[in-house]
């Protein structure tokens, strides 16, 4: 009994200033004759910075995973107050062995989308199913894979899946018209520019293949990471360079032509006190404005850097886990720790941070899952971030303020497209969502 009521004594809470662990020591020294000191904030406080964005366009493509070949956006039309207009059943959704993690494409007046199960389906824009392709191998019935991703223009569409195969199909009737067998699983999204369609393998290499005929074009070797992450980055396309992500957490840059490797940066750094800082892959996919690229890994990392050297210009610590939004002079990311983050794109400073859902429960011991949230994307002079919550969530860029949404049915479980006015987000539960 006494050394249950000792168990119950409160724990003494020192009075006096608290100073991060990892702050310098003299800043916490009393100097005789000044004030005391006072402790840091945590992080710095949001500023309200004027954004110059480009008009809304109503493009009528989304044909890649971040809108583009460079994966820069457009800024695309969306009504101010978006409502959700048609669901459609797409095929499998989340289980314990698979999930949805493709994003959807735009393409032809028609999307596309992979399920769980690697069945890729096209719907109209009116939500009508046009067809359906199971590109399960015949190698490999079990199904037990997940990941890959979609790539669509010139009337095919470009299937990368976890079996390690490139898949081109009819973009009219889901027929197969040539199937590439790569030596690795590919759980990110491929990318076509100018007749080629570029692939990040698993095992650290880099593929570029014919897009009309299938054929190897050439290879790039790298280094195999220990750990990835489903639904990761795909490659990158600037004007003579081909970017490589991996999952060891480096870029590879090669020559688009011959395949020739230009350089290799590693995006280093990791979040202190965090588990998951171990898994280094390279999720916030390269970003190619000109002679800059930016980009991140899950571990709390995001960096720019020279694009014809791979020198590092800056490092902010903010991990990105979709690609970055590059607009207006500043960078914004969905980071590491469940925030919408903007950054100076001259210098990586933080300018405001927005706390998103992080915990699928508040309470410390039932914290089981974490919140995945994807985005932003620019729509309508906002920022629509679309999360597994089952909320469509509206920011304002200047200053992060929450200034709308709208309910999404399942949960969102990839990245969004945004075309013709209409935002598709595909849910957890197998389905695709169509907002106006």
């Amino acid at each position: 009994m006494a050394t249950a009521l000792a168990g119950c004594e409160r724990e003494l809470i020192l009075p006096g200033e608290r100073f991060p662990v990892r702050a310098d020591l003299e800043a916490s020294i009393p100097v005789e004759g000044q004030p005391a000191p006072v402790a840091p904030p945590l992080r710095p406080e949001n500023q309200s910075a004027p954004i110059s964005l480009p008009g809304a366009v109503t493009n009528a493509e989304w044909g890649q995973r971040g809108g583009a070949a460079n994966h820069v956006q457009p800024h695309g039309a969306l009504s101010a107050a978006p409502a959700r207009v048609w669901t459609a059943t797409i095929g499998e959704g989340n289980s314990r062995r698979n999930r949805v993690s493709a994003a959807p494409v735009v393409a032809d007046g028609r999307i596309y989308t992979m399920d769980a199960a690697a069945v890729v389906q096209a719907t109209g824009t009116n939500g009508a199913a046009l067809w359906r392709a199971d590109l399960t191998a015949e190698f490999d019935r079990d199904g037990g894979v997940s990941g890959g991703g979609l790539a669509a223009g010139g009337g095919r569409v470009y299937a990368a899946t976890a079996y390690g195969e490139l898949v081109a199909m009819d973009a009219a009737s889901g027929g197969i018209v040539w199937r590439q067998r790569l030596d690795s699983p590919v759980t990110g999204a491929p990318t076509l520019a100018g007749g080629t369609v570029f692939v990040s393998g698993r095992d650290g290499s880099g593929w570029a293949i014919a897009a009309d005929t299938g054929r190897v074009r050439w290879t790039v070797p790298g280094a195999a990471g220990t750990t990835g992450m489903v639904g990761a980055s795909g490659p990158s396309v600037g004007e003579n360079v081909v970017l490589f992500p991996f999952a060891n957490g480096s870029i590879t840059a090669a020559l688009k032509v011959s395949g020739v490797q230009v350089w290799q940066a590693p995006v280093t750094g990791q979040r202190v006190g965090r588990a998951y800082a171990g898994v280094t892959d390279i999720t916030g996919d390269a970003v190619v404005i000109g002679d800059r690229t930016f980009v991140g890994t899950a571990s709390g990392r995001t960096a720019a850097v020279d694009t014809s050297s791979g020198d590092r210009i800056w490092t902010a610590v903010e991990g990105a886990l979709n690609p970055p939004l590059v607009v207006g002079g500043s960078v914004f990311v969905v980071n590491d720790e469940n925030r919408l983050v903007r950054l100076d794109a001259e210098t990586g400073a933080l300018i405001w941070a927005v706390d998103m859902p992080y915990f699928t429960e508040e309470k410390p011991k039932r914290q089981v899952s974490i919140v995945p949230h994807f985005g932003p994307v620019l729509a309508g002079g906002r920022l629509a971030v679309v999360s597994g919550d089952g909320q469509l969530r509206l920011f304002n860029p200047v200053d992060g303020t929450l200034v709308g949404g709208a309910e999404i049915p399942g949960g969102a479980s990839a990245p969004p497209a945004l075309a013709g006015g209409m935002l598709y987000v595909v849910s957890a539960n197998g389905q695709l969502h169509a907002f106006r």
